[in-house]
């Protein structure tokens, strides 16, 4: 036995460990976190447009699911293995890998959704007017669900109804000749193009435009003003392009950042079932899991950030009880 392959090795117990700790710790947060998010934006007190609170609560729901159906009934069992064993009674793996990545490809593409409707917003002012409004979003984000739905059915035909409690790749029993079929294998390797890798793209492009955009208007707004007022902050336009661009690339930075080990390594592990092997460690699948899973917990974090009204309102939400039983008193 190598040096090298002890060192992985060990890497793969500690991540296993560390894992038995985060997974419980990351739901017990992630949950109540984005059902505050929801709540706090379904007031509609935090000063945001109807159109972006609708994608914003989307992209909270959505990722609660993710929470519910990837963290807390897939990877906790897997970390927990010995504790879960009566699962591979259950027969729900096939329907719950339906749901599980349907919930996650929402996630995902409620975030390049809203991506793009912020850069439709900032940069493409003739087309704002009929694409920035409530009814498009709800048009949007219904279709994008639906469209998830039905991409992901195949998983119901690809796996067993049993639980497998690995992640060697999957979590759900295979057949032998799925394992063996090329057919299969690509259609595995799509599946993880369209999601996360295309919208990866996506992002990044709308985002290298938008910044583009903005920098070409702040340029010519400076000389339309004139060099007395030069970069003056009470300009409400730029203000508000400002604020607009922190929010959009903050969520889109974190989803980057998080997402990309994962994009990396299902990409490339998809190609040893096509016949060119990248040696990767499957921790570095683990690490991945762990940081894919965070970006589920961070959006309340960045809407605490970016807008100062909900702070505001999560304060507001915090003290409630307490004013309510100072008032008992």
């Amino acid at each position: 036995m190598s040096l090298r392959f002890l060192i992985k090795l060990k890497i793969r117990w500690a991540i296993n460990d560390i894992q038995k700790i985060y997974y419980p710790v990351l739901a017990a947060f992630g949950v109540p976190v984005n059902v505050i998010a929801i709540t706090i934006l379904v007031w509609g007190k935090c000063g945001l447009s109807k159109c972006v609170t609708n994608y914003l609560v989307a992209m909270a729901a959505a990722d609660l699911l993710v929470i519910i159906f990837d963290l807390i009934l897939r990877q906790i069992p897997i970390a927990y293995r010995a504790e879960f064993l009566f699962l591979h009674y259950v027969p729900l793996c096939n329907i719950h890998a339906v749901i599980l990545y349907a919930a996650t490809d929402c996630s995902v593409w409620f975030t390049v959704m809203f991506t793009f409707d912020r850069f439709v917003a900032i940069c493409c002012q003739k087309l704002k007017s009929r694409h920035c409004t409530k009814k498009t979003a709800c048009v949007v984000l219904g279709t994008v669900t639906v469209l998830s739905c039905l991409k992901n059915i195949f998983w119901y035909f690809m796996y067993y109804h049993q639980y497998w409690l690995f992640n060697d790749p999957w979590f759900c029993k295979v057949p032998q000749n799925v394992i063996t079929s090329i057919a299969w294998t690509i259609v595995e390797l799509m599946h993880y193009i369209i999601t996360p890798l295309f919208p990866f793209i996506l992002i990044l492009l709308l985002n290298t435009l938008t910044v583009r955009n903005i920098l070409v208007a702040n340029r010519a707004r400076r000389r339309l003003r004139g060099p007395t007022t030069g970069d003056s902050p009470i300009d409400p336009e730029m203000g508000s392009r400002k604020k607009s661009m922190i929010m959009l690339f903050i969520i889109s930075g974190n989803f980057i950042v998080l997402w990309v080990m994962f994009i990396a390594y299902s990409i490339l592990k998809r190609f040893d079932w096509l016949g060119y092997p990248v040696p990767l460690p499957t921790f570095v699948r683990e690490i991945g899991f762990m940081l894919q899973l965070l970006s589920c917990c961070t959006n309340t974090f960045i809407y605490a950030v970016t807008q100062r009204k909900f702070r505001e309102e999560l304060k507001n939400g915090i003290m409630r009880p307490f004013t309510n039983l100072v008032k008992v008193i």
